[in-house]
């Protein structure tokens, strides 16, 4: 996913501020989820974060587009890990940021983690080969 860097998300070091880099990595999660239909917020059960991290290795500036690219990590009962990479659309071998999140699923209407679905099982994992 290709995100524009804007000018509001420059700080007064004149790079983006780094609580910018986990609105990059919400975004990419978010649309991912919405790309998959899953977690809807009518749904009775859908995602939480319970951790959320990113190093930075290099500084982004504007202008520019970030590239962001997601996978699934290791897959639990009820939970799973989300890797991303940050990159500039103009430097795609250069790695800005890392980061990632761990995914509960919850019932909603109980707030308790609950087992992940088959058919949120399946849309997660790519098969490789």
């Amino acid at each position: 996913m290709d995100i524009p860097i804007r000018w509001g998300d420059m700080d007064a070091m004149g790079h983006v501020n780094n609580t910018v880099y986990f609105r990059y990595l919400e975004q990419l999660r978010i649309s991912w989820f919405d790309a998959l239909g899953i977690g809807g917020r009518d749904d009775p059960h859908g995602p939480v974060i319970v951790n959320a991290h990113c190093s930075f290795i290099r500084e982004l500036r504007y202008p520019g587009t970030v590239r962001g690219r997601m996978q699934v990590g290791e897959i639990g009962r009820s939970s799973f890990e989300t890797i991303a990479t940050l990159s500039r659309t103009d430097d795609p071998d250069t790695v800005y940021a890392e980061g990632g999140a761990k995914v509960v699923w919850v019932d909603r209407a109980m707030r308790k983690s609950t087992p992940l679905p088959d058919v949120i099982r399946k849309a997660i994992v790519v098969p490789v080969g």
